[in-house]
């Protein structure tokens, strides 16, 4: 079992002193918003695509530590990317996490930094709720793109 200071060590402090995108967005085409009922961590998220891409981000994060480490990660690397690609990076942390998977790699290596809550799954719901809204955020988009397509 990871120590709690493999956890909490000065790279994770960092990262949540520095959380990029903590503004909101104007004309965001969605918001989504993950609360975490045990701790009571919550952080909303603003999208804005462009074709499959996302192009803005906007976020408020009222998390503890792993929390705010996870979405200043996300914050830092999220424009430009493709939904599929951060599905895949969400599905990654969530089998680091909750089943000892490898940690996600390229730019999102940071996430890395997070594996030691492996160890802790009662903060498995803090440290994934920037992944959660940004999803929820997406099939928002992606919803109502299938209803505009079906409309024509």
């Amino acid at each position: 079992m990871a120590d709690l200071d493999d956890i909490y060590n000065q790279r994770i402090f960092e990262l949540a002193a520095a959380i990029p995108h903590a503004a909101h967005l104007d004309h965001p085409e969605a918001t989504a918003r993950a609360h975490s009922k045990l701790c009571g961590s919550t952080v909303e998220v603003e999208l804005k695509m462009e074709g499959d891409r996302i192009a803005d981000f906007g976020q408020t994060v009222k998390a503890c530590l792993l929390g705010q480490a996870s979405a200043a990660i996300v914050g830092r690397e999220i424009v430009g990317t493709p939904a599929g690609e951060f599905r895949a990076v969400a599905a990654a942390m969530r089998r680091m996490l909750k089943e000892g998977g490898p940690r996600p790699d390229g730019r999102w290596t940071d996430l890395g930094l997070l594996q030691p809550v492996k160890d802790y799954p009662h903060r498995h719901a803090s440290t994934l709720l920037v992944f959660e809204a940004v999803e929820r955020a997406l099939d928002e988009i992606e919803a109502r793109q299938q209803r505009a397509s079906a409309a024509q």
